[in-house]
């Protein structure tokens, strides 16, 4: 069985932290007397990728797998793997991989753990070290599944040169005629980025599909705001996982932020409350986001936001 490690480009080269992955998978396959594989998309040149010891290196050009999409790269990778004969699975600790690991452990039947900062300390059982709690405390974990996705906690692991000589393998992939053309909702197409904000546009399982996200820009596009999305939002491919805001995805510390059919997870409140106002429309009075909440309106976000919109259209209308 093989070990497989996925890294990610940019501009058709390999993103920095390549080069801790591939280490960490060069130790992890050392250890289970495997094979290592890299597996990446339309990079020009891996000639520097076998600084740190792959036994082979598979990357992939097509022009479909150019930009990021979880759908596409899961399908991808699974055939990758059930080809290669693929039990272990390295990925490493950005927002991409976090969000391809758990439908690809879904799709392969694999065990994922996240902010893995070390080797396994013993193999029978598989036990793991990883960071907890925003990093303020470790945990163990055993694996008893044979299949394993690690994600590896950024800066945890570094980097072992290990030059080797790989071979370079092909594989002809076929990205499924239900998945061409779906990039469009990887990317935002918002005029104003979360980090340069002022105000925060935010929606979440509430607004029911992506298809009623044009109240959401039509209300941000009035205020000069970004939109933004919760993770469950970004995870069923709604909108782009680049607008995740909370402590798994971006935080936010804007003058104004506005949570729409948002309910308030522990996880997206600690993301936003260093916001300085956060409004909460939602129709569950119950909904723990308005216990962290300035403002609150509860009822119907289809009914409040057009006409909140109207109201402040001509508001600022009536200003100039």
């Amino acid at each position: 069985m093989s070990v497989l490690v996925y890294i990610e480009s940019k501009n058709s080269k390999p993103k920095k932290n390549s080069a801790e992955i591939i280490s960490y998978g060069r130790g992890l396959a050392d250890m289970l007397s495997s094979e290592l594989i890299i597996l990446s998309f339309n990079i020009e040149n891996t000639d520097d990728l076998s600084n740190y010891g792959p036994d082979k290196i598979l990357n992939i050009q097509n022009d479909e797998l150019i930009r990021f999409n979880v759908k596409k790269y899961v399908d991808v990778i699974t055939q990758v793997c059930s080809s290669l004969s693929v039990n272990h699975i390295v990925v490493g600790g950005s927002a991409d991989s976090k969000y391809l690991a758990p439908p690809l452990s879904v799709k392969t039947d694999s065990s994922y753990i996240s902010n893995v900062v070390g080797l396994p300390t013993t193999l029978d059982p598989f036990k793991l070290k990883r960071s907890t709690y925003s990093n303020k405390a470790f945990s163990d974990v055993i694996i008893n599944n044979s299949k394993k996705i690690i994600g590896i906690y950024n800066n945890s692991f570094g980097t072992v040169e290990k030059k080797s000589n790989p071979e370079l393998i092909s594989f002809d992939v076929k990205v499924p005629d239900s998945l061409l053309n779906t990039d469009s909702v990887e990317y935002g197409s918002g005029n104003i980025s979360i980090a340069d904000a002022d105000i925060v546009v935010s929606a979440g399982r509430g607004l029911k599909g992506p298809e009623n996200w044009n109240i959401i820009e039509d209300l941000a596009k009035t205020l000069g705001a970004a939109t933004a999305c919760s993770k469950p939002v970004s995870d069923m491919g709604w909108r782009p996982h680049g607008e995740h805001v909370g402590q798994t995805g971006k935080p936010v510390a804007t003058k104004l932020y506005i949570a729409i059919g948002i309910s308030g997870a522990i996880q997206h409140l600690a993301g936003v409350s260093s916001s300085k106002v956060k409004v909460v429309i939602n129709s569950d009075p119950e909904a723990p986001f308005f216990k962290a909440a300035d403002y609150g309106i509860v009822g119907d976000a289809f009914d409040i936001i057009p006409r909140l919109n109207e109201k402040l259209k001509a508001f600022k209308a009536s200003s100039n």
